[in-house]
């Protein structure tokens, strides 16, 4: 069986979009399915929805958080629910198109245990956007050491990839880029970004920027690295300056170099400070992983076939 994971924040137009065409799309392919859809806390509707969803198939679950707590636990709290003997993880804006689910099951059934959907373009996005997240992929393939450039959260998972991102017992996860850590057999889906099925993006410039910095600092240690590379590189740099100035005053042609000191204290401030700031960037992401608390917390779990937790 096939678990789709279906994240869902403000997605009441949506939801019955995707379950109607996702179920369509499998049950034409003969492919046995569940549709985890995963409430993030909504403000809006969209457990309504998911509630009707399943009124008309009992293959549909809900899973209902007790707030907003992001894409990245509703992905995992889907992966948690999931029973399927593969899992799959689809936008509810259906901007990921399910047609492509049938290409990543056949190729799953090759014996792929991770099968990536890899984009072949963007879609409509601003120059801004674009660029931003080049320059995000472009840093953490770097960083990382694997090429994450055109991927996305879309893909298919053999059980065994699941249970493995399931037993990792840290809080701050980036899913996209813990899928190509894992390792295993691997094969890649291109596909076109679509457009949405309904509603507005739900991501403004501010939470993106924010994703970026999270998923930075949780999968990578580069930027602490960089802080010692640039006070290596600041220290060399006072070096040099010093015997240059101490030459100068014992050969009697010492500089009259106010502004130049006024420059040089106003440098190292100011790497110091984005250093401090880099450093308790990492120490506040380390307070959250000791505290230990949940990813998520669930507050209504509607499952056909099965009692409703809550």
């Amino acid at each position: 069986m096939l678990s789709v994971i279906i994240p869902a924040w403000n997605e009441e137009q949506a939801v019955p979009l995707a379950a109607q065409r996702v179920a369509r799309v499998l049950a034409g392919a003969d492919i046995d399915y569940e549709l985890i859809f995963v409430d993030d806390g909504s403000s809006d509707g969209t457990w309504v929805a998911v509630e009707a969803a399943r009124a008309l198939d009992p293959r549909v679950v809900g899973v209902r958080f007790s707030r907003n707590f992001g894409k990245e636990a509703a992905m995992f709290a889907g992966l948690e629910e999931a029973g399927g003997d593969a899992c799959a993880v689809l936008d509810c804006d259906l901007q990921h198109p399910p047609e492509k689910l049938v290409e990543m099951v056949r190729l799953w059934e090759q014996g792929y245990e991770v099968v990536e959907g890899v984009k072949e373009d963007r879609g409509e996005e601003s120059p801004l956007h674009r660029a931003g997240a080049s320059c995000f992929y472009g840093l953490i393939s770097r960083a990382a050491g694997f090429d994450l450039r055109g991927a996305s959260d879309f893909k298919l998972l053999d059980r065994k990839v699941v249970d493995a991102l399931n037993a990792m017992p840290e809080r701050n996860v980036f899913f996209r880029a813990l899928s190509h850590w894992a390792g295993y057999r691997r094969a890649t889906v291109t596909y076109s970004v679509a457009e949405r099925a309904a509603g507005t993006s739900k991501w403004s410039l501010r939470s993106l920027v924010k994703y970026a910095v999270t998923n930075l600092g949780s999968f990578t240690s580069a930027p602490l690295q960089i802080v010692g590379w640039v006070g290596l590189a600041f220290f060399v740099f006072a070096v040099v300056l010093g015997v240059q100035t101490l030459v100068r005053l014992l050969s009697g042609h010492a500089l009259e170099g106010f502004t130049t000191v006024i420059l040089l204290i106003l440098l190292s401030a100011g790497l110091i400070m984005l250093s401090l700031g880099i450093i308790g960037f990492y120490i506040a992401r380390i307070y959250e992983e000791v505290k230990g608390r949940p990813r998520y917390l669930v507050a209504e779990v509607a499952r056909t076939g099965g009692p409703e937790r809550s």
